[in-house]
């Protein structure tokens, strides 16, 4: 079962929770905007993060809009850790929570 959040119940893990974002966009999209604090992830170190990542703090997955955070999040749940797929991805994040870094 995937756990999906939407963009203000992210913001409440991440305020009440330290929720960790990942975001797995391209670093193009990444670095034309993100959600503050995010850390971007990709094949190539997405194995060092998990290895040092702290297993008590969610993490919540965030794409573009949606899709590909679900299996992502699923993976990164195989890990052990507590993991969301961002609803809506980073679209639905700029619509509702109009922060963006």
């Amino acid at each position: 079962m995937i756990n999906q959040v939407t963009a203000p119940q992210a913001q409440e893990l991440i305020d009440n929770s330290g929720a960790v974002v990942i975001d797995i966009r391209d670093a193009n999209s990444f670095e034309q905007g993100h959600i503050e604090n995010a850390i971007r992830i990709d094949n190539d170190n997405f194995q060092a993060f998990i290895e040092s990542a702290d297993k008590e703090k969610p993490i919540i997955v965030c794409c573009y809009h949606g899709n590909s955070s679900q299996p992502a999040s699923q993976t990164v749940a195989s890990f052990g850790f507590k993991s969301y797929s961002l609803q809506g991805g980073m679209g639905a994040w700029t619509i509702n929570m109009p922060v963006v870094i």
